[in-house]
């Protein structure tokens, strides 16, 4: 190639890169604009609550959530507060961004006083909320205090948790990368290279996002936002890393930059294209799941990654190739100085040392990491991953779930979070006598236009008793009705959650055709399917894998180890994890999806290091011989894969700025298991294996023929 196009073609490249994140980077904080938090419209579309949701708006006017306001005063309510109340409930009712507000309901033990106040369908939740509390604020008497919650309520908790997502988790994760890189290269420019590689792949992969969100053909979430930013920077980290340490040796055996760079390009080329490869096939795994949100995760992550080697493979070589030896100023690699002596007794450092305990030992330092991780994963056996309250979501202060218990004390605690039934309008005595039946219930009316409360009483709970008047029906829509029953218990909590499900036990013996939506039920759907993914896809995904892995090392064996080690090391970070929510933070469960996200990024992730390892390890074994091949890989190698695994591990642990259950389990998690990963399974517990095994671990391909070395 000519000396101008060894200049142009480079320079093309980072020009293109720099208008995608001039076009991308605006995007950065708009993700936002078309992320929803609402939890049934990540129901699968064949589950109750979201058949309940979808119906409900022909039983009347199309409205928002819900806002539950709670006053209470310890000793009773004065006529003073009272007045309060009502005066705030005629400032609620003109507000734009509230549809209707009920009168001021007064609790049995005159300590309480309620008012529900239906946002408008337009209504942005968070933002409504926060001036509905100003709202309330500005109108307690001394000594009253006030709650907003209800489904609002801790929509708006959830928001504001989340309101993070774009500045503090990116900012944090960015810090951490770059004061790792410092200290591995110890370079002041390279951090820049590789960081900046990285978060252009990030700029890409949102502007991609963002458009597919805007056109409905993806939803996204919080939890899919934060994850994507944590995963690209993380793994075009990775591969960013990899192919700086091929660019590194590369350059002590070419005098020009060109030529280093088509040498690192042949090196880190299959190893990168196959882990990126491995990491999209695995997310997309999640597919298969019958939840929204988990079915969001698969494109987005794929997305994410696929623009993370895209820019490995050609941003990073480009700026490296434009700076050449000064990338590693001030210790760049000098042209024929010759590689660092990685084996035998005349080798130093670290991975020398591992690389001589491997040799003499190899069979004893691989039971017993095997026994010590076996041993970590005991904890599995206290793992709590059904679910958790809603109100427990959010990490720290939370008015809603304050609220929520105050309302508890005096009202039944369901108030404003109603289970709702859909069934036959010719059998509506016997939904409602079913309904009414069931211990747990408190109160069952119907949804009706008609009525200025937009509900008509039918039941015999305290609020029912009567039926509806000749001038109020219950609205009948393509021959169904929709009832409200108030439950006696938090719609957040399992005793909610059991009476849902003997209410749908009830109602079906009613009406085989009947269906039980709203909070509780949209909670109780989520776990349960939730469950239902983890037990489809983790085999999927081990499969999967195990092919890919099999082709890539044209071995059978090895690829068989591999996948087992990366089980053993999962379920020993998961075990640890379990063991620390329980008794070291009390944590109160753990979403289902905690153990299949946890799984899917450990194990994807993992046989990421599996592969640079062992990539590796085969191509110096074609040299060397099967057993000095796992040394000199290793001693190669491990650098990079620990370093690696430290950015990715402080990556997945910004996540847990995020005040968010599920995103601080699964930082935890992940962040603990790449740590175990890189510096026990990849460092020790496979090298030994594989040393162990001999020319054996490539059986069948024709590296296990080799004769010697057995």
């Amino acid at each position: 190639m000519s000396r101008l196009l060894r200049i142009v073609v480079p320079a093309v490249v980072i020009v293109v890169w720099l208008v995608v994140a001039a076009i991308g980077g605006p995007f950065f904080g708009r993700v936002s604009e078309v992320s929803t938090n609402d939890q049934t419209s990540f129901l699968p579309a064949s589950a109750d609550a979201t058949t309940v949701q979808d119906r409900a708006a022909a039983f009347r006017d199309e409205t928002g959530a819900p806002a539950v306001i709670v006053l209470e005063r310890d000793g009773g309510l004065r006529d003073a507060d009272s007045a309060a109340a009502a005066t705030l409930v005629d400032r609620l009712a003109d507000r734009s961004d509230v549809d209707a507000v009920s009168p001021p309901i007064p609790s049995a033990d005159g300590d309480a006083v309620e008012i529900v106040a239906t946002l408008t369908s337009a209504a942005d939740t968070g933002t409504a909320v926060a001036a509905i509390r100003t709202d309330v604020d500005d109108a307690l008497p001394d000594g009253v205090r006030g709650y907003v919650t209800g489904p609002a309520g801790f929509a708006a908790d959830l928001t504001e948790a989340f309101a993070g997502i774009d500045g503090i988790l990116l900012g944090v994760a960015l810090a951490a990368v770059f004061v790792i890189l410092v200290v591995v290269y110890r370079s002041p420019l390279l951090p820049f290279l590789v960081l900046g590689t990285a978060t252009f792949a990030l700029t890409a992969s949102i502007l991609v996002v963002w458009a597919l969100a805007k056109a409905g053909v993806v939803t996204v979430n919080g939890q899919v936002q934060g994850i994507l930013s944590i995963l690209v920077i993380g793994a075009a980290t990775d591969y960013a890393l990899l192919y700086t340490s091929r660019y590194r040796e590369a350059l002590r055996d070419h005098r020009t930059g060109w030529d280093a760079t088509r040498a690192a390009l042949r090196g880190s080329l299959e190893p990168v294209l196959a882990s990126g490869g491995t990491v999209i096939v695995g997310v997309l795994c999640l597919l298969l799941s019958d939840l929204n949100s988990n079915k969001a995760l698969g494109p987005v992550a794929a997305i994410g990654v696929a623009f993370s080697v895209l820019a490995a493979l050609t941003l990073l070589p480009a700026l490296l190739l434009a700076f050449r030896r000064a990338a590693f100023w001030p210790l760049p690699p000098v042209h024929g100085s010759g590689h660092p002596v990685v084996t035998g007794p005349d080798a130093r450092g670290l991975w020398a040392r591992v690389g001589r305990l491997v040799a003499r030992r190899s069979r004893v330092v691989w039971i017993v990491c095997t026994v010590g991780l076996l041993a970590m994963g005991a904890g599995l056996s206290g793992l709590r991953a059904d679910g958790v309250p809603q109100s427990d979501l959010v990490i720290g202060q939370s008015q809603a779930r304050d609220g929520q218990a105050v309302l508890a004390d005096h009202f039944p605690a369901g108030s404003g979070s109603p289970a709702q039934v859909l069934g036959d309008a010719d059998r509506l005595d016997e939904l409602v006598a079913a309904a009414d039946g069931v211990r747990g219930v408190d109160d069952v009316v119907a949804v009706a236009k008609d009525s200025p409360t937009g509900t008509v009483p039918l039941g015999a709970g305290p609020r029912g008793g009567a039926a509806p008047g000749a001038d109020v029906q219950p609205t009948v829509s393509d021959g169904q009705v929709l009832l409200q029953a108030t439950l006696t218990d938090a719609a957040d909590s399992p005793a909610a959650e059991q009476t849902v499900r003997d209410l749908r036990t009830a109602v079906e013996r009613a009406d085989p055709g009947a269906l039980v939506g709203g909070v509780t039920a949209t909670a109780i759907d989520t776990n349960d399917t939730g469950i239902r993914d983890r037990t489809l896809i983790i085999p999927v995904v081990l499969v999967v894998i195990l092919l890919i892995l099999m082709l890539l090392l044209r071995s059978v064996v090895a690829p068989l180890v591999l996948i087992g080690s990366v089980i053993v090391s999962f379920a020993a970070a998961l075990g640890v994890g379990a063991f620390v929510f329980d008794h070291v933070l009390h944590f109160p469960g753990a979403d289902p999806a905690v153990p299949l996200y946890s799984f899917v990024f450990l194990v994807a992730l993992g046989v990421d290091y599996n592969i640079f390892l062992m990539t590796r390890v085969r191509e110096e074994s074609l040299r060397s011989g099967p057993r000095e091949g796992v040394l000199r890989g290793l001693g190669v190698t491990g650098g990079v894969i620990t370093s690696a695994g430290v950015v990715l591990a402080a990556t997945f642990a910004a996540l847990g700025v995020i005040p968010i259950l599920f995103l601080v389990q699964i930082a935890f998690v992940v962040a603990f298991g790449v740590l175990l990963d890189t510096v026990v399974v990849r460092s020790l517990l496979v090298p030994a294996i594989v040393h162990d095994l001999g020319r054996h671990a490539w059986w069948p391909s024709r590296l296990s023929r080799r004769p010697g070395d057995m």
